[in-house]
């Protein structure tokens, strides 16, 4: 039994997740996220812990993020999209059990926002303003465990979780001896 409560888009996802989880579930319907589903998230965070888990496309950002501005201390599980795609679309009902156990295994919380990183380090290391920087910045967002992101969305999330330049610098270093 999964002690959180899982966050998640819609009932798809939930039959998923419950297809190889003992969990509970709560839906957000959407990116329109009402204050009864905020407020409901609020209590299952007080009392459970909550763990967000969307898909990973803009309207999957726009919910992960709008939650964890408004209920501090959530758990975040990530998804790359090349391991939950269905035709044209991605997301966690698309995800099969390996790829839904590797992410719930590396939640990763947002703490308080104290840059450890920033956009020169990003520079120096490559992982913006050059011609292969996106697939840099996709090699890390995967070794994290933080999903594919941006330039500005990878930074956030480097210095969220207080990442710091050489701990950046060791994931590259892994990908150039791989």
């Amino acid at each position: 039994m999964i002690k959180e409560i899982i966050v998640v888009e819609g009932k798809n996802d939930t039959l998923n997740l419950k297809r190889y989880f003992d969990c509970d579930t709560i839906e957000t319907h959407g990116t329109c996220l009402s204050d009864f589903t905020l407020n409901m998230i609020a209590k299952a965070q007080q009392r459970r812990g909550v763990i967000i888990f969307c898909d990973p496309d803009s309207p999957g950002e726009k919910i992960r993020n709008t939650i964890n501005e408004k209920v501090k201390g959530c758990k975040n599980a990530f998804l790359q999209a090349d391991d939950c795609r269905f035709k044209h679309k991605v997301g966690v009902e698309h995800a099969s059990y390996e790829v839904l156990k590797e992410a719930l295994d590396n939640l990763l919380t947002y703490g308080e926002y104290v840059p450890t990183v920033n956009m020169n380090d990003f520079l120096e290391l490559g992982l913006s303003g050059q011609k292969d920087s996106a697939k840099l910045r996709n090699y890390v967002g995967a070794k994290l465990h933080i999903g594919k992101c941006n330039t500005k969305q990878l930074l956030k999330r480097c210095n969220m979780l207080q990442l710091d330049k050489e701990d950046i610098r060791k994931v590259l270093v892994d990908e150039n001896n791989s």
